[in-house]
């Protein structure tokens, strides 16, 4: 029982690496509190974890809200009356295109998702995680952009995700005498809503990987719950790579 009476907050609980995030963190004792737009996908998966004998609640919103952010954090106080970390990984890929043809909107929307709202749950996040004796957030970011591994049209995402990496660094650093430990994780190719179901390009995508496959989302929940468990108690800044070695392969 990795987080045994601990309470995570994960965003882009709905589907993909969060489900499987919320599912494996539940199992390991935590109090987990649901984050993401779609409503009926989290009573859904909270009611299922309360059935099997855990502890989930949820509130349905919007990252890009600063707002949302703040109200997250308070809804875990009031359920559940303390907050020990957060698995902040709700994020989007948005048009893949060249720059030069890129809509500005589409730039900004994805600097917003992918990053802003990382600013936004940091600051609601911390002042309450300072008053934990350990404490952690680990920040879903990407090997695209960080890793030597430039991608064709993802100039907004991979400047997102690597800007993402910087303020997790700088977070570590200024949180770190507080006890909060900030860490991102780098995940490879992993089997989502978000990859599509194309199986030309899931064996594209697949063969970019030196263990030639893709993820499935529970090998990047057991990457998130290590980095949020007691078992990092001495990683803080650092950009965890759980990518099957793509980042290696495209060097």
């Amino acid at each position: 029982m990795e987080l045994h009476g601990q309470t995570i907050i994960v965003t882009g609980a709905s589907s993909g690496i969060g489900a499987a995030a919320v599912e494996l963190f539940a199992s390991e004792g935590a109090n987990v509190v649901l984050g993401a737009r779609r409503e009926a996908e989290l009573a859904k998966l909270a009611g299922g974890i309360t059935e099997q004998g855990g502890s989930a609640t949820y509130l349905a919103g919007d990252v890009t809200d600063e707002a949302y952010a703040a109200a997250l954090v308070e809804h875990a106080l009031n359920t559940y009356g303390r907050l020990h970390g957060a698995f902040n990984n709700a994020g989007i890929i948005g048009d893949m295109e060249p720059v030069p043809e890129m809509d500005t909107d589409n730039w900004n929307g994805v600097l917003r998702t992918n990053l802003t709202s990382a600013f936004y749950a940091a600051k609601a996040q911390i002042p309450v995680l300072k008053n934990a004796s350990q404490s952690a957030i680990v920040f879903t970011s990407s090997f695209v952009g960080h890793t030597n591994s430039g991608m064709p049209g993802m100039g907004a995402y991979a400047a997102s995700k690597a800007g993402l990496v910087g303020l997790v660094k700088s977070l570590a650093a200024d949180h770190g005498p507080d006890g909060v430990r900030v860490n991102a994780l780098l995940p490879g190719g992993t089997k989502t809503a978000m990859a599509g179901d194309d199986p030309e390009g899931h064996a594209f995508i697949s063969n970019l990987h030196p263990l030639k496959r893709m993820a499935n989302p529970k090998e990047i929940a057991q990457a998130a719950l290590f980095l949020l468990s007691d078992r990092a108690s001495f990683v803080t800044g650092s950009a965890m790579t759980a990518d099957g070695g793509v980042s290696i392969r495209l060097v």
